[in-house]
């Protein structure tokens, strides 16, 4: 009777370490941001908090598991038209929560301009959050797709993207380190009265030099907010502007007073440049990238 408990026991014991080897191993990683998370076994019901974000994981084959996205992600090509749309600068958590997410990959824009997380509540109720702050380099953007592609296992996907980036950066790079006549270049991302602009530290500004250009503003840093007369005494070759919210913006931009000397002005060089992949870190920065090439320097872009 004793050997036949003894084997009874036995039996369970394996059967139970055989359940235990079985059960996911849960995962943790070090988000973009630097913050460990634990992700969940399973990740069927994805939120999206940011268009830059929506466009790598519908690319990435993953639009069916998206339950809801912020509202600026709406006009992205492949995502259900009726898909749950989030005011993420003043998130409903118990509205996020009630949709039953397995993951929430969050932007650095969600935290700005507050004190508080965000998505604290939404964390203490077991909900992982992932954040992915906006890149400052192409370089940054390809590793932010990776990231994605990684946690969603997604990632040959992931690296198909990447490699045809790049591809088409070192095709364009190639043809902008042959160009010795270099454009000085002011890239307007605001129009006035509140002109706003980039210098170096950003992927704009990467790709102004890589099509061969110069940035009139390339010994600033990082985002600014140039003067009228900086920019006229800069006297740049070519204007372009991703402004999409004023009636036609170029026109707008020939049209302001003590701006006609400026070559760009004179010469009719002034471009609108797609707003969305111009500022959405994204694969679609390859787009924005190809624009550009072709309106500073059409003659070598064809």
């Amino acid at each position: 009777m004793t050997k036949r408990i003894t084997a009874i026991l036995a039996t369970i014991l394996v059967v139970t370490l055989a359940m235990v080897g079985c059960t996911p191993k849960e995962k943790v990683v070090t988000d973009r941001e630097g913050n460990e998370v634990k992700l969940p076994s399973n990740m069927e019901r994805i939120i999206s908090t940011a268009p830059s974000n929506t466009e790598v994981l519908v690319e990435l084959g993953l639009a069916d598991k998206l339950v809801a996205v912020d509202k600026y992600s709406s006009d992205i090509d492949g995502l259900d038209k009726n898909i749950e749309k989030i005011d993420f600068l003043n998130p409903d958590a118990e509205a996020i929560i009630a949709l039953d997410p397995d993951i929430i990959i969050a932007s650095g824009h969600n935290k700005s301009g507050s004190s508080e997380d965000p998505f604290k509540l939404i964390q203490e109720a077991g909900i992982s959050v992932v954040c992915i702050p906006s890149s400052d380099s192409i370089q940054g953007i390809y590793e932010d797709i990776m990231f994605m592609a990684d946690i969603t296992n997604t990632k040959d996907k992931g690296q198909e993207i990447v490699d045809n980036m790049k591809k088409q950066v070192e095709e364009i790079k190639t043809i902008g380190d042959t160009i010795t006549d270099k454009k000085k270049v002011y890239f307007e991302i605001a129009p006035a009265p509140s002109l706003y602009s980039f210098g170096s530290s950003t992927f704009l500004n990467e790709m102004i030099e890589l099509i061969g250009a110069e940035n009139v503003f390339k010994n600033e840093k990082s985002w600014i907010s140039p003067s009228e007369e900086a920019i006229i005494d800069a006297n740049p070759d070519v204007i372009l502007t991703n402004v999409d919210y004023v009636e036609n913006p170029t026109e707008e931009i020939k049209a302001r007073k003590g701006w006609e000397n400026i070559n760009a002005i004179k010469e009719n060089k002034v471009f609108i440049i797609n707003s969305n992949t111009s500022s959405r870190p994204s694969q679609n920065v390859i787009k924005a990238l190809k624009e550009m090439a072709t309106s500073v320097y059409p003659e070598n872009f064809k």
